[in-house]
C-alpha cells in the first residue's frame, strides 16, 4: 500500500475540490464482509490527473461522470482518476470491504458474554479506505451522507442525527464540511441512555452486557458533558458546530478516544465494572473534555496536514484540564498532568525519536502516524500552559476566538495560530512559537543561591535554549510536630520569574526549600541545590499543595533516569513519604515508576528482592493506615500494588480464597484476575484454576485476563504456547496480543525466556508487516523484552534496526525502547 505524500496532497489539494460523498452501506452480508457504496461530486479546477484511495476485498464497479473505469487499474490502495477535465465531476465505486480485528477501519467485534456484535469505524489518518473510496487528506473536506442496513435489531449511530426508515435502513443527517478521518458510524445492538441539553440531543451508548455498569454512572457521565459543553460555550465565540454529541464506549478500541464529531468513540474500559479510584474517573472525565474540546479544534477547525497534529492534541490535551479545573468538582487536573502526562512527555523529549511539538515538514502519512506521542500531547500542553502564564489568559482566548472565526469549516497552520493569536497582543508571539514548538529536548534548570545570612540572591542556570516564565516557591520549617511527623514546610513566598534572568534575585534569608517551577508552569527539569535537596529528603510529605509535590516528585524521577539519584534512594524517600500522601494521582504516579521501573528495570537482579520488600511494606503501611474505611481510593491503589509485587503467595492466595481483603475492599473481577497474574508469575496457580476463574467471568476482560494469566506461567509449554499466538498466528484482536505479552515477560522468569530475546526481533519485524500499524504498535510496545537489561539485548536490538526494514511504526517503537534500555543500563552502572 502507498502512503500519501505531502507533495501529493498539496498538488491534488490545488486541482479538487470536494463537495459531497453519499455513502451506502450494507452490514448484513457476512461476519468477514461488508458491502460499501460511493459517489463523490466534485470539481477539477484544471485538467489533470489524480487518484482516489481505497482498500478493498473486491473492487466491484467504478463510473467517473456515467463512464466505466477498469477496476484492474486500481495498484494498492490507489485507484487513478486520468485525463480529468476541469470542471463538475461524480464518481460511483462499488466495493466489498473486510472487517478489521485490529480496531482499523471497520471493527467488528463480538461479545463473549452474550454472542452480540458490534461494528465501529475508527478512520483517524488513512484508515477510511478500508470503508469506504475517499479523497483521503484532511484538506479536502466534504459534506457526507450515510446510509447503512444493518440487522433489524441494531441502533445506528454517526456523526450527525440517524433515522431509522424500517427493514434495518438507517439514514444520517447529512454533516457540515468534515475532512475524511472523521467520519463515524457505529451500529450494535447498544444500550444508551440519552436526554437533551441547550436543544441539542445526548447520548451515551455501551454494548449490552455493560448496560448496569453505564446506568449507574451515567448520571456522572452526562453532568461532565454538560458542564463542560456550558464552559466551552463560555470560553468560544462560535457555538458547538454540530447537531447532536452522542459518545459511544466501544470494544477493543486502541486509543483512548476519537474526536468524530457529533459521535466520540471512546475504548470502553471507561465503563468501569470493578472498583476505580477517584483519579480514575477524573481521568475519564478529563477525556470527556479532551474529546469535546476537538469539536472545536480539530474538528471545526482541521489542521490542513498531519504536520500540525499538535494543533489538534496539544489544543485539546491544555483544554480538557483546564476545563475539568474550571467547571467540575475536579479541582486539582493538573496534579495528575504533572505526574502522569508530563513524566511522558519529558521521556520521549529524550529519545533518540524527539522531534519539535510543530514540526517544520512531515513526509507522509506514515512519518505522521509516529507523532502521536508524548510530545504532540503532553509537550505540547505544557507549552501552551506556558504561553497563556506568559500572554495572559485573556489575550490566549481572544486569538484562540480569532482562529475560529478566520477558519470555521476549514483547515489551518501553524502559522495561521500564530498570526491569530498576534491579533491579539504586542508580545511576539511567532519569537515564542520559534524557540517553543521548533526546538527539541527538555530544557534543564538549577538554582544556585549565594550571599550571607539575610541577603541571599537566587540565580537560576539554565540549559536549553526556551525562554520560561516560572514561579519560585520560598518554604520555611516550622518545628517537627510531636508525633514524629516531619517539620511542616510553610509557603513564604512565590516569586515570579523570567528566565534568562537580567539580574540576580534577592530572596532575604535562605529558605530551607527553594523549588523552581512551583506550580508547574513550565515544561523543563528542574534540580535542587543542596541544602533545598535535604529538605525534600526529610520533609516532603509536608509541603502543603499536591502540585507542590508533583514538580518535587518528578524532579526526584528526573533524577534517577539521568542517573544523578540512586534509584535505592527514591525508594526510600517513597517509603518515608508516600504513606503520608493523600493525593491519589500522586501514590499512584510513585508507585507505578517505583515498580515498573525502579523495580523492574534499575535494579540489578539482585537487588530487585530488597527492592520488592521496600514497596510491599510500603503498600502494607497505606492498606493499614486506611483500615478505617475513609480513605476507600487510597486503599484500593495500595492493595493493587501489594498484589503486583508480592514476592510471595501466600498472603494473596488466602485474598483470592476468601474473595476479599481483610478489612475490604471485596475481589471484583478485575482484583481477582489481578491476584492470578500475580500467582501465575509466582508458579503458584495453574492453567485449571485460571479456566475456572474464566468460567466465572466470561466476559471480554475475562478473555483478556485468562491470556495474560496463561502466558505469565512459568512452564515452557505456556511460554511456548503464548509465543504462537502471537507470532505464529494471525488470530489474535490486538487486546489479546496485548494481553498476551503483558504475561509473557517477567523479570523473575528471566532464565525462562531467555532464548525469547533473540527471537523477539524477528518475529516482531514478521507479524508486524503482516498485521500493520496497531499491531506493531502492541508487539513494540507489549511484546518487546523490557526486562532483559543487559548489553547483549541492546546489541540484537541494534543489530535488528541496522540489518531488517521493520514497518514505521515498529521501528519507532524498538528506537524508543531500545534508548530507555541503554537508559537501564546507565542507571545500574551508576
Amino acid at each position: 500500500m502507498s502512503v500519501l505524500t505531502r507533495d501529493e496532497a498539496q498538488h491534488r489539494a490545488q486541482l479538487l475540490d470536494v463537495h459531497r460523498y453519499t455513502i451506502e452501506l450494507d452490514l448484513t452480508t457476512g461476519d468477514e464482509t461488508f458491502e460499501s457504496q460511493t459517489a463523490v461530486r466534485f470539481t477539477a479546477r484544471t485538467d489533470g490527473s489524480t487518484f482516489v484511495e481505497l482498500k478493498p476485498a473486491e473492487l466491484r464497479s467504478v463510473t467517473l461522470d456515467g463512464q466505466p473505469l477498469d477496476p484492474a487499474t486500481l495498484t494498492g490502495n490507489r485507484l487513478p482518476l486520468p485525463d480529468l477535465r476541469a470542471g463538475e465531476h461524480e464518481l460511483h465505486i462499488r466495493t466489498t470491504m473486510r472487517y478489521s480485528r485490529t480496531g482499523e477501519g471497520m471493527h467488528r467485534f463480538t461479545d463473549p458474554t452474550d454472542g452480540e456484535t458490534y461494528l465501529y469505524t475508527q478512520l483517524f489518518m488513512d484508515d477510511v479506505q478500508r470503508v469506504f473510496a475517499a479523497f483521503d487528506q484532511p484538506d479536502l473536506k466534504a459534506v457526507f451522507e450515510l446510509t447503512v442496513t444493518a440487522p433489524e435489531h441494531w441502533t445506528v449511530l454517526a456523526n450527525g442525527i440517524t433515522e431509522h426508515l424500517g427493514q434495518g435502513r438507517w439514514q444520517a443527517a447529512p454533516t457540515p464540511l468534515i475532512s475524511t478521518y472523521l467520519v463515524a458510524v457505529a451500529a450494535g445492538p447498544w444500550h444508551s441512555v440519552t436526554t437533551e441539553h441547550r436543544g441539542l440531543p445526548f447520548g451515551i451508548h455501551c454494548r449490552r452486557s455493560l448496560a448496569p455498569h453505564l446506568d449507574a454512572d451515567a448520571e456522572e457521565l452526562l453532568e461532565i458533558t454538560r458542564q463542560c459543553f456550558d464552559r466551552y460555550h463560555e470560553k468560544f465565540d462560535e457555538p458547538y458546530p454540530f447537531d447532536s454529541y452522542d459518545q459511544a464506549f466501544v470494544p477493543e478500541f486502541n486509543a483512548g478516544a476519537m474526536e468524530n464529531p457529533g459521535l466520540v468513540t471512546f475504548r470502553d474500559e471507561f465503563v468501569y465494572r470493578s472498583a476505580v479510584t477517584d483519579t480514575e474517573r477524573q481521568t475519564r472525565a478529563m477525556v470527556v473534555a479532551h474529546e469535546m474540546a476537538h469539536m472545536w479544534f480539530g474538528d471545526l477547525v482541521t489542521l490542513q496536514w498531519w504536520d500540525d497534529i499538535w494543533l489538534n492534541e496539544s489544543f485539546a490535551e491544555y483544554m480538557g484540564y483546564q476545563t475539568l479545573t474550571e467547571a467540575t468538582r475536579f479541582t486539582d487536573t493538573w496534579t495528575d498532568f504533572g505526574v502522569v502526562r508530563k513524566a511522558w512527555g519529558y521521556d520521549a523529549d529524550q529519545r533518540p525519536s524527539t522531534h519539535p511539538v510543530a514540526p517544520e515538514s512531515v513526509p507522509d502519512t506514515a512519518s505522521a502516524l509516529l507523532n502521536f506521542d508524548g510530545i504532540s500531547y503532553a509537550k505540547g500542553a505544557s507549552a501552551l500552559r506556558q504561553l497563556v502564564a506568559w500572554l495572559g489568559e485573556k489575550d490566549f482566548l481572544a486569538g484562540i476566538n480569532t482562529h475560529f472565526t478566520r477558519h470555521r469549516f476549514g483547515n489551518a497552520t501553524l502559522a495561521d495560530f500564530i498570526d491569530s493569536l498576534a491579533t491579539t497582543t504586542e508580545r511576539d508571539v511567532h519569537a515564542w512559537a520559534d524557540t517553543w514548538l521548533r526546538t527539541t529536548g527538555v530544557d534543564t534548570l538549577t538554582p544556585v543561591v549565594t550571599g550571607e545570612n539575610g541577603d541571599r540572591t537566587l540565580t537560576v542556570e539554565h540549559h536549553g535554549s526556551r525562554p520560561h516564565h516560572i514561579a519560585v516557591g520560598l518554604y520555611d520549617q516550622d518545628l517537627a510536630d510531636d508525633d514524629g511527623r516531619p517539620a511542616r514546610l510553610v509557603l513564604r513566598e512565590r516569586l515570579d520569574v523570567d528566565i534568562p534572568q537580567t539580574a540576580p534575585q534577592p530572596l532575604g534569608k535562605r529558605p530551607a526549600l527553594l523549588l523552581l517551577n512551583d506550580g508547574d508552569l513550565t515544561y523543563a527539569k528542574i534540580r535542587f541545590d543542596t541544602q533545598s535537596f535535604e529538605t525534600v529528603r526529610s520533609c516532603l510529605s509536608a509541603l502543603p499543595e499536591p502540585l507542590t509535590r508533583a514538580v518535587v516528585w518528578n524532579a526526584l524521577r528526573d533524577a534517577v533516569r539521568d542517573g544523578e539519584l540512586a534509584p535505592a534512594a527514591y525508594l526510600e524517600t517513597a517509603r518515608a513519604h508516600l504513606p503520608r500522601e493523600t493525593d491519589l494521582a500522586l501514590v499512584q504516579g510513585v508507585l507505578a515508576f517505583a515498580s515498573t521501573h525502579i523495580a523492574d528495570r534499575y535494579v540489578t537482579p539482585d537487588a530487585r528482592p530488597a527492592a520488592l520488600a521496600t514497596l510491599t511494606s510500603l503498600c502494607r503501611d497505606l492498606i493499614r493506615r486506611t483500615e478505617d474505611g475513609d480513605h476507600p481510593g487510597l486503599r484500593l491503589i495500595a492493595v493493587r500494588h501489594f498484589i503486583d509485587v508480592a514476592a510471595h503467595p501466600e498472603t494473596i492466595t488466602a485474598w483470592l480464597a476468601d474473595g476479599t481483603v481483610p478489612g475490604g475492599p471485596e475481589l471484583d473481577p478485575d482484583l481477582r484476575w489481578r491476584v492470578l497474574a500475580r500467582l501465575a508469575v509466582l508458579g503458584a496457580t495453574d492453567d485449571s484454576a485460571i479456566a475456572a476463574e474464566l468460567e466465572r467471568d466470561p466476559s471480554a476482560t475475562g478473555q483478556e485476563g485468562a491470556a495474560r494469566c496463561r502466558a505469565a506461567l512459568p512452564t515452557e509449554e505456556a511460554k511456548e504456547k503464548a509465543w504462537a499466538a502471537m507470532f505464529a498466528t494471525d488470530d489474535l484482536s490486538a487486546y489479546l496480543f496485548t494481553a498476551t505479552a503483558q504475561g509473557f515477560w517477567q523479570p523473575e522468569q528471566a532464565d525462562l525466556v531467555r532464548s525469547y530475546v533473540p527471537r523477539f526481533y524477528e518475529d516482531a519485524v514478521a507479524v508486524a508487516a503482516r498485521r500493520g500499524p496497531a499491531v506493531a504498535d502492541a508487539a513494540g510496545r507489549w511484546a518487546f523484552p523490557a526486562h532483559a537489561v543487559d548489553a547483549m539485548a541492546l546489541r540484537l536490538g541494534e543489530t535488528c534496526l541496522r540489518d531488517t526494514d521493520p514497518i514505521p511504526a515498529l521501528r519507532r517503537k524498538l528506537v524508543d525502547q531500545l534508548d530507555d534500555l541503554a537508559r537501564a543500563l546507565k542507571v545500574r552502572s551508576a
